[in-house]
């Protein structure tokens, strides 16, 4: 039975949240916690819904044994803060998106950045945190999207066998 959902941010859903996705799912489930926490994503604009996951994400994915063929893009809703117990956004720019959206200030406490998981990465500066977005640039921001977020994966694990007691 699942006792913690989270949702990965972006802004369009469709390069850095479902390779966070991906990672998680896989981490969790290496460290036997995907029973116990669910992690979905979806991005904060809607240019994408529907769309799979960018194809560089997908062959970046693909080269370093993960599998993110199955993505389909969707736009946070801001009725979602209910059942979600976490929101990790990629950047502080979809902080401020959904901290706009959020409901009233519990939903807001549930909004954290991703990237603040990257260990060693205590007390830095909040653009530190930012995961950036490889849209426009060629393969390689996406290899260091995934890097980020392998990282952050490591902490994300810690945290949630802390939480979760296990």
């Amino acid at each position: 039975m699942t006792s913690f959902q989270v949702c990965l941010v972006c802004a369009g859903n469709i390069c850095r949240s479902p390779i966070a996705e991906v990672v998680f799912r896989r981490r969790l489930a290496d460290a036997g916690l995907d029973q116990l926490v669910t992690v979905e994503s979806a991005g904060t604009g809607g240019w994408h819904e529907g769309e799979p996951a960018d194809p560089r994400a997908v062959r970046t994915l693909s080269a370093n044994g993960y599998d993110g063929s199955q993505h389909c893009a969707r736009q946070f809703q801001p009725a979602w803060f209910e059942r979600y117990d976490l929101v990790l956004a990629l950047d502080s720019a979809n902080v401020a998106d959904l901290e706009r959206i959020a409901p009233d200030a519990e939903a807001r406490r549930k909004i954290r950045m991703l990237g603040s998981y990257v260990p060693g990465r205590d007390g830095a500066a909040m653009e530190r945190y930012d995961v950036p977005d490889p849209y426009y640039g060629g393969d390689d921001g996406f290899d260091h999207v995934l890097r980020l977020v392998e990282a952050a994966a490591t902490g994300f694990v810690d945290d949630m066998r802390s939480r979760l007691g296990s």
